[in-house]
């Protein structure tokens, strides 16, 4: 039986290296495989595309790996995270675009009674984080305290929205879910995405789905900007994680960048001194953190790394407790910041 997104994928995949290079124009041919250093085309050369190959089955083409990362997909796993779409027939469209075929043809529909909210687009983004509410009460709050968190509800960078629609790869329809919603800014503060998590019906925990998280809009150099920076700044790259820092030291200043490609990417403010990076204990983490560490160097930014005992820092927080977390950063904090930033 005919399957347009099967056929669509077979095309993409029949052109990989026409689709690296526009999506991933950072990386480079060598040999069978296109090489960049991960999904947000980062230089480097972890991540792998397939250029030759069958058409399915192992070592189809078109189909990437990332050897720091573990992630794996195909060329519509591709485009969807270089576009942030992420509404399944608007990734095709945008297939077909890229592969010059033409659109289908859709009967004429009556004019809706509500204007639809853009697509993944930093309009996109406004408009849900619009439509959310403040965390403080909400089962976003009930999420964040469960691990350990009791911030999140006086932080304008953070909102709960009861219904935000939810749809696994591959499922037909979309149901509403309650979502953490972050919002994601540039440097003038504007906002250009948001991140999503959603919960359990009790906001114990994530919802049991196969996608707990997803973005939408710009995120490439951009982060969630959960407390004011000054001349120093601590960034990291999950919310949790860096909501952990703040449990333990009041006041921090603490971005999140939401992933570790995303944090050797994002940009730093002017003006900034000195840098602490926070990094997950695993190796897109160290890697991530050594990208953003050279090119705050190379502008004269001091810069220190934040090294958790477990997995993240909020596996510390949780383990220990925020006292003991806090001593264990004392130690790895500045002699220059320790009065500042310890108290």
């Amino acid at each position: 039986m005919y399957s347009e997104t099967e056929d669509v994928i077979r095309a993409l995949a029949e052109n990989a290296e026409s689709v690296c290079r526009a999506y991933l124009p950072a990386g480079r041919r060598e040999g069978s495989y296109w090489i960049v250093g991960d999904l947000q085309n980062n230089p480097g050369r972890s991540l792998f595309v397939r250029l030759t190959g069958p058409a399915t089955g192992p070592g189809a083409a078109g189909k990437f790996t990332d050897g720091a990362t573990g992630e794996h997909g195909d060329l519509l796993d591709i485009i969807r995270e270089r576009t942030g779409i992420s509404r399944f027939p608007d990734l095709l469209t945008e297939a077909r675009a890229h592969l010059g075929r033409p659109q289908p043809v859709l009967p004429d529909a009556p004019v809706p009674k509500k204007a639809k909210a853009p697509g993944s687009t930093p309009a996109a983004a406004a408009w849900l984080f619009a439509a959310s509410v403040p965390v403080a009460g909400t089962l976003a709050d009930t999420y964040l305290r469960s691990r350990g968190l009791t911030q999140g509800g006086v932080m304008s960078a953070l909102r709960f929205h009861p219904k935000c629609w939810h749809r696994d790869e591959g499922q037909t329809r979309s149901l509403p879910r309650p979502a953490l919603i972050a919002a994601v800014t540039d440097g003038a503060g504007a906002l250009q995405g948001v991140h999503r998590t959603w919960l359990a019906p009790d906001g114990q925990g994530k919802a049991r789905v196969e996608t707990q998280r997803r973005a939408m809009g710009h995120l490439l150099g951009n982060a969630v900007r959960l407390t004011p920076h000054d001349d120093i700044l601590v960034v990291g790259e999950g919310i949790e994680t860096m909501l952990s820092l703040v449990e333990a030291m009041p006041g921090l200043p603490v971005w999140a960048a939401l992933s570790s490609g995303h944090l050797g990417a994002v940009l730093l403010p002017e003006g900034l001194q000195r840098l602490y990076i926070a990094i997950d204990r695993d190796p897109a983490g160290r890697g991530a953190a050594e990208r953003l560490s050279a090119r705050a160097t190379e502008v004269g930014i001091a810069v220190r790394v934040l090294e958790p005992r477990l997995g993240d820092f909020n596996d510390d927080l949780r383990a220990t407790g925020k006292d003991a977390l806090r001593q264990h950063l004392a130690v790895q904090i500045g002699p220059e910041d320790q009065q500042r930033l310890l108290g």
